[in-house]
């Protein structure tokens, strides 16, 4: 999961990137990258960190021209402290190609041996974003063989990356001297859309993983690009689109509306901020039947994610909410924090408890998920701590029990503990007094979309870029690299 935007302009692109990236800093706070272009030349600064780190006033200068793309990154292959992996990447042939990824690849490996063996490329990381652009280079280069670059070509290229290509992933690749590409995966589970807007010196086209950069830079959102579409905005900011893929299907990752989205924005034409107040809603219907609102005094969000789902379900109950953490705003995303001993210590270092919330008071903690337990454990301690009478969890997911292969940091399944646990077992293991779930029927009501348009692999184990008879036969190396 990580953040990528791509823009052309009239006029220089570095500061509109560099703002579009903060709105997307939600999307990974391990590094960050911008590459622009003038006339046919790339300039580039990527280096681990925060946006507001990574770009001083010396960095944005060296940065100009009117077209280019950045990365915010959370790794979930590959080294997660190599600057080298950090994104953009860049090839020299042909063109000049620079590409930022979000997704993850489930055939990297054996990718990586193709492009040895057969296309004579050489990767040098543990990245699959370096066995992609080599991927989609290769194929520019077969599809433009002796003809002018065109968007055709182009368009061939990215159907015969689909071919070869398995996993997740939506793209946004600068060629040098021709213009902007950007696709995304033939089932669409990562989000992409652009928009257009007037600069200071005419027409703007912007891409970017959510909305929220596209609106927030002053933009208009145009739409979605679809499941294994394609568009090429030339350096005149004309839109080139084409369907690249074979047999497209839509499965956006549920977890996007659960988790990882900004709650301002709007995937594949759903309101995040809609969809976790429906979370809500069906999660109150499943408390009313387990646990007599009597019984409860306060309802409290663990921030951020989880609050617009916590506000109707006490609305829903009728009881009151109320803000009983203060988080403080420089740690990062606990779920993506590199290593569980870093979890563990950011914590105690994120959140602190507002005791007269919690003092003799019987609470509902509303979470969004419960991934590995640990935090969820020591939240409830420290309600314990802060006086609460009783802790009752709620959480507007279903368990997590399989792992996922398209850039959620959960590779490992061994480490997911509704893989290994029962709901009761959970709930002795965070040491709270009940544990709710909401069920996957009810995920799916209230996204509103039919169960067989999303990606419910995480808890229903159906996979879809891997067949059933796939994943048994192991054909597929699917436990990804964990970052080290």
């Amino acid at each position: 999961m990580c953040g990528i935007v791509g823009v052309i302009a009239k006029s220089p692109v570095n500061q509109l990137i560099y703002d579009a990236l903060l709105l997307l800093q939600h999307r990974g706070q391990d590094a960050a990258g911008i590459v622009t272009m003038q006339d046919t030349k790339c300039y580039m600064q990527k280096a681990r960190g925060m946006v507001r780190d990574v770009f001083r006033t010396r960095n944005m200068r060296a940065l100009p021209g009117s077209v280019g793309l950045g990365q915010v990154r959370y790794p979930t292959a590959g080294n997660a402290y190599s600057e080298e992996e950090a994104q953009p990447f860049y090839v020299n042939a042909p063109y000049g190609i620079v590409l930022v990824h979000n997704g993850n690849l489930v055939n990297a490996t054996a990718l990586k041996q193709e492009l040895f063996d057969i296309d004579r490329r050489h990767i040098n990381t543990g990245s699959d974003t370096e066995v992609l652009i080599n991927v989609l280079a290769h194929e520019l280069e077969v599809a433009a063989r002796d003809r002018e670059l065109s968007s055709a070509e182009i368009f061939a290229a990215v159907a015969a990356v689909h071919r070869r290509v398995r996993g997740s992933y939506a793209v946004i690749a600068l060629i040098a001297g021709h213009g902007l590409l950007a696709f995304r995966d033939p089932f669409g589970i990562r989000p992409l859309a652009f928009g257009e807007g007037e600069g200071p010196d005419g027409r703007e086209v912007m891409v970017a993983s959510e909305s929220v950069a596209i609106v927030g830079t002053g933009h208009a959102l145009t739409r979605d690009i679809a499941p294994g579409e394609a568009i090429f905005i030339d350096l005149e900011g004309t839109v080139h689109a084409r369907q690249c893929a074979e047999r497209p299907a839509l499965h956006p990752c549920i977890f996007e509306y659960v988790y990882l989205a900004r709650p301002d924005s709007i995937l594949d034409g759903i309101s995040v901020y809609q969809a976790r107040l429906n979370l809500g809603e069906t999660l109150a219907q499943r408390v009313i039947s387990t646990l007599p609102p009597s019984e409860i005094d306060v309802v409290i969000p663990i921030p951020e994610s989880s609050r617009p789902s916590a506000m109707q379900l006490a609305q829903r109950i009728g009881k009151p909410y109320r803000e009983g953490f203060v988080k403080n705003r420089y740690v990062g995303r606990t779920f993506i924090m590199p290593g569980q001993g870093v979890r563990k210590k950011s914590v105690r270092q994120k959140l602190n408890a507002i005791e007269v919330e919690f003092r003799n008071r019987n609470v509902l903690l509303v979470d969004d998920s419960i991934v590995r337990g640990t935090t969820s454990r020591q939240i409830v301690r420290l309600l314990r701590r802060a006086g609460a009478r009783q802790v009752h969890v709620r959480i507007s997911s279903p368990p997590i029990r399989n792992a996922c292969f398209y850039g959620i940091d959960t590779s490992n399944r061994g480490e997911l503990v509704a893989a290994r646990l029962g709901v009761e077992e959970i709930r002795n293991e965070i040491e709270a007094e009940s544990l709710g779930y909401l069920s996957v029927e009810g995920l799916v009501e209230a996204l509103a979309l039919p169960r067989q348009d999303l990606c419910l692999a995480c808890l229903t184990g159906r996979y879809p870029t891997v067949t059933p008879t796939e994943l048994t036969a192991g054909r597929f190396a699917l436990e990804a690299p964990r970052h080290r």
